[in-house]
């Protein structure tokens, strides 16, 4: 997924112990083969390396649902839409939708400063920046191609952009390194923003608010929105 992570909570590293999430996860659609979840921010789609960091959205799933697995990530800051697999089969059919790209993906943010474009598209090669992981740069050597598009959705109250965020690709902080990259990082983002888009926000603004794919058991087209509490 476009903006998946290692799951090695912050900057701190390894050693840092990830505050607990008392929201609670939200269930978009239920059947026998897969799960549509909300995501709260600031809870680990899986746990985390220290022990301490086992709470995680794929351990609460599992109380109510034992057989149920990750199938792809979003990072511990970024809050939305998850796709749950409830068995082994239906886990290999999804993973190769995503393989295969037929998982469309809408991300809602908000971006420091006006964009002036309606809408834009961006093509920049990421790789790991490796002395500084978790992080990710943009590197025309031997980066994995990556691409963006984006549609300028207006202004908030305070002067920044709302943008619903299409990626093409699903590298590792795609959207928050291709947002940073055209000079508007997303607000609240501890890895890419510079000090004034870090401080104006209290959390990081990016949330997974759309999901369309074709259900790999029954064929039905399942088409799941849900805005950011962020995003009015």
């Amino acid at each position: 997924m476009s903006d998946s992570s290692t799951e090695n909570p912050p900057s701190t590293g390894a050693d840092f112990i990830v505050p607990y999430c008392a929201e609670a996860i939200r269930y978009l659609h239920r059947d026998e083969d897969l799960l549509i979840v909300s995501k709260p921010a600031g809870l680990l789609s899986v746990p985390g390396r220290h022990p301490d960091n086992k709470d995680c959205l794929i351990s609460r799933i599992n109380e109510d649902y034992p057989g149920a697995s990750i199938v792809h990530r979003l990072d511990m800051a970024t809050s939305g839409l998850m796709i749950i697999a409830c068995h082994a089969d239906s886990h290999r059919a999804l993973s190769r939708l995503f393989q295969d790209r037929k998982i469309y993906k809408e991300y809602q943010a908000v971006v420091f400063g006006n964009v002036t474009s309606r809408e834009g598209f961006i093509d920049l090669p990421l790789a790991c920046d490796w002395p500084n992981r978790p992080r990710q740069e943009l590197n025309f050597d031997y980066g994995k191609h990556a691409q963006t598009h984006f549609e300028n959705c207006g202004l908030t109250e305070d002067g920044h952009s709302k943008l619903l965020l299409i990626p093409i690709t699903g590298r590792s902080h795609q959207l928050r390194v291709h947002t940073a990259s055209i000079g508007h990082p997303i607000l609240g983002c501890e890895f890419y923003a510079h000090p004034k888009a870090k401080a104006a926000a209290g959390r990081l603004l990016l949330h997974a608010s759309r999901l369309r794919f074709t259900h790999p058991v029954s064929k039905n087209e399942l088409d799941i929105n849900l805005n950011a509490s962020f995003w009015s």
